[in-house]
């Protein structure tokens, strides 16, 4: 499934639109602006929250939590010693934890599963600001792969803030 995800540009907090290929808006990223540390709530066209994003405070790292019916999901981290590339590890219970790999300041990357390509997120074919088009393949949890790329874009982007 082909996503577009717009950051909105004049609002409090990190805002953001999801559309699907369609064009139809299907989720909503609600950034809390007067909160202590990045809170999110990731919710669906009616209000119904899917998940819930939090920046974890005193972590080694840029480190948010992705909490889903108030049980945490993942963990997204940025990897602090990587000399080739930046990546970050959103580690999920379990064994299929994500790698997202790439040029993040450029907003072209990819995440992978157990070495296999599940996403790819590109800026490259929109030429207004933080507008993403986000590509998940079949059987990909989409919903906790856009909740990544919406932390992804504000660690790498936290000089750009929004006023």
């Amino acid at each position: 499934m082909r996503y577009l995800m717009k950051q909105k540009v004049f609002c409090f907090g990190d805002d953001f639109a999801i559309k699907n290929e369609a064009g139809e808006d299907v989720y909503l990223v609600d950034g809390k602006a007067f909160s202590f540390g990045k809170k999110l709530s990731f919710q669906d066209l009616n209000g119904n929250e899917l998940a819930f994003i939090r920046q974890k405070l005193l972590a080694w790292g840029p480190t948010y939590e992705i909490y889903r019916a108030g049980e945490l999901a993942a963990v997204v981290k940025k990897e602090l010693f990587t000399f080739s590339r930046c990546q970050f590890t959103v580690d999920v219970p379990g064994p299929d934890d994500y790698e997202a790999q790439g040029s993040f300041m450029d907003m072209e990357y990819t995440f992978t599963c157990g070495g296999a390509t599940v996403a790819e997120v590109s800026k490259r074919w929109f030429a207004f600001s933080d507008t993403y088009g986000v590509d998940i393949t079949d059987g990909a949890d989409d919903v906790l792969i856009l909740a990544s790329t919406v932390v992804i874009d504000m660690v790498c982007h936290a000089d750009n803030q929004r006023r």
